[in-house]
């Protein structure tokens, strides 16, 4: 494959980046610190900084998280640059690695300019709400999604030892 395939996968990755810190931006110049605007009957705009990782992991240390994620997210995203080169055809694996490392390195942006995650959306139902999350949590499930996806509709190679009957 040319290396402009390889350039798509890395504009994807950046208008990721740029879509989540835009909507971060917007968080930041609209609302203070721990405000709330409730914006449906099930889900709220809020304004909270995580500093932990999904749900809140390890929100609650002394702050060696923030820079434990941040090399685990550049190290992902080291791999995943790797991954990219080896399979630039196959577009679904693509596409999903790439979702993933562009949330993973606007969450990184935010752990170095605040030392956590800016986080803004919040659904909620019956009193019982999820944690809130962004845009780059968002292209991180959709990525780990379509990858999931991708691995269990992928065809065993003939031959290979995955293929055979048991």
């Amino acid at each position: 494959m040319p290396k402009s395939s390889l350039g798509r996968w890395y504009g994807l990755a950046a208008l990721v980046i740029v879509l989540d810190q835009l909507s971060k931006w917007a968080v930041l110049a609209s609302l203070n610190y721990g405000d709330t605007v409730t914006v449906t009957p099930f889900f709220d705009w809020v304004f909270v900084f995580n500093r932990g990782a999904a749900f809140s992991f390890l929100a609650d240390q002394s702050g060696w998280q923030r820079w434990f994620f941040t090399l685990l997210a550049l190290g992902v995203s080291g791999w995943i640059a790797w991954m990219l080169r080896q399979h630039l055809a196959e577009r679904l694996l693509c596409f999903s690695l790439t979702l993933i490392m562009g949330g993973a390195l606007g969450n990184v942006i935010d752990r170095v300019r605040f030392g956590a995650v800016v986080d803004f959306l919040q659904f909620h139902v019956a009193g019982w709400y999820y944690p809130a999350f962004n845009v780059a949590d968002c292209a991180i499930t959709v990525g780990a999604i379509l990858l999931a996806w991708e691995q269990i509709r992928r065809k065993p190679v003939q031959g290979s030892p995955d293929s055979s009957a048991s």
